[in-house]
């Protein structure tokens, strides 16, 4: 059960990588602060756009934890990156809310900007620290929770870096959704 279709829309699961998601029109950034190359999936999607996107970031940032900005994708076969930051665990809090805003305002960004696919990493579950299986929790019941308000998204994926990563988004959308 990798791909799911709720309230009209194509939900999947999938282990990949972020930066290599040729047929998704955004893809999600796990930003930081200043919105620079950094590490991990940050850094992954900034090598693969080139200089331009750090360029683009700039004037965007500093954004707070929670929020999102959308620019453009540079050199990768998407039209947008969608950059958010989502919280430090243990530091930001109340963790789950901004975690929560964050696949909110990216979905948001997403609908303004006629996107009607789109790409998340596990966001916060690298160096912020957030434990896995609570963070799956909350970015599948949240994006679940604004399927019924989305009307030109048509398809959320979730990228996951590993196979036991994936195993686990698959596990808790099979719970949420029986």
């Amino acid at each position: 059960m990798t791909r799911q279709i709720i309230h009209g829309k194509t939900i999947e699961c999938v282990q990949g990588n972020i930066a290599d998601q040729p047929d998704m029109e955004a893809i999600v950034n796990a930003a930081n602060a200043e919105l620079r190359m950094g590490g991990g999936v940050a850094g992954a999607i900034h090598r693969a756009a080139g200089p331009g996107l750090e360029e683009e970031c700039r004037p965007l940032a500093p954004i707070p934890p929670g929020q999102a900005v959308i620019t453009g994708a540079h050199n990768l076969p998407n039209r947008h990156v969608i950059h958010c930051l989502g919280p430090v665990y243990g530091s930001d809090e109340p963790s789950d809310n901004l975690l929560a805003s964050c696949y909110q305002n990216a979905l948001r960004l997403a609908e303004q900007n006629a996107v009607t696919s789109i790409a998340f990493p596990a966001l916060s579950t690298g160096a912020f620290g957030y434990p896995k299986k609570e963070a799956t929790h909350v970015a599948l019941k949240t994006v679940l929770d604004e399927l019924p308000k989305l009307s030109v998204v048509r398809h959320i994926r979730f990228v996951l870096f590993n196979e036991a990563d994936k195993d686990t988004y698959v596990q808790i959308l099979g719970e949420i959704i029986t």
